[in-house]
């Protein structure tokens, strides 16, 4: 399910706007808006978070997107400081205080799980990690070339469905097909559109957008992009 907004294309979120009018709170979970999407696998909203609090022991695996201000999080390991457009992942069991400031704003991304990923450890996710070479769309799905793409996945969770780090391509244009994952996306470079049968929508460099599990949409890419993402998607 997902709260109701006006999007043009049904299968894209433009995650700047629902956030904007966050009521701020001071709890990590009852804080949360009422989510842009959620289902038994993910759940993505939005909180504006203000002084500090603690969390006992988190309860899934979580990617925070800071959209503006700052975010602290103390654990441990060390403390994490994350401000416009910095993200970072918080793995299942993790025990930390978090800090805000008082325009905190950002989007956070809840995976249920049982135990954490190939870490333990909450860390920042890596915009200039070096980038291995990845999969492209399936070529029956392709309406042009095929592009070359890249990514680094800074955490994956323990069933291997949750994951999130950057990835980049070169330009290629998708015909739309169906979406089995929720994606959330920070572009940190280029321009997508995105069409269904009923309308098209653009996102470009700074923009922040999610793409939710049912029909899905095309997408077309005229120049290099480069993106932050967290995604779940069933492996079967």
């Amino acid at each position: 399910m997902s709260v109701a907004l006006q999007q043009k294309v049904s299968a894209v979120v433009d995650m700047r706007a629902y956030a904007a009018d966050t009521a701020a709170a001071g709890d990590w979970f009852a804080g949360r808006a009422c989510p842009a999407f959620a289902d038994e696998a993910a759940e993505v909203a939005s909180f504006a978070l203000r002084g500090e609090g603690r969390v006992a022991s988190l309860p899934t695996d979580e990617f925070v997107l800071v959209l503006a201000g700052k975010l602290e999080i103390e654990s441990d390991h060390g403390v994490l400081v994350l401000g416009p457009d910095d993200s970072a992942s918080i793995p299942f069991g993790t025990t930390f205080i978090w800090r805000a400031s008082d325009d905190m704003l950002a989007v956070v991304y809840a995976a249920p799980t049982h135990r954490p990923g190939n870490t333990t450890v909450p860390l920042m996710i890596d915009k200039n990690a070096q980038l291995n070479p990845s999969n492209p769309p399936a070529l029956e799905n392709l309406l042009g070339e095929v592009p070359t793409c890249r990514g680094f996945s800074d955490y994956v969770s323990a069933n291997k469905e949750f994951c999130c780090g950057t990835w980049d391509s070169t330009p290629y244009h998708r015909r739309q097909i169906p979406y089995r994952q929720v994606e959330l996306m920070l572009l940190m470079a280029g321009k997508v559109t995105f069409s269904d049968q009923k309308d098209s929508v653009t996102f470009s460099t700074g923009d922040v957008c999610m793409f939710i599990r049912g029909d899905g949409c095309e997408w077309l890419s005229e120049e290099y992009v480069k993106k932050v993402f967290a995604t779940q998607r069933p492996l079967t």
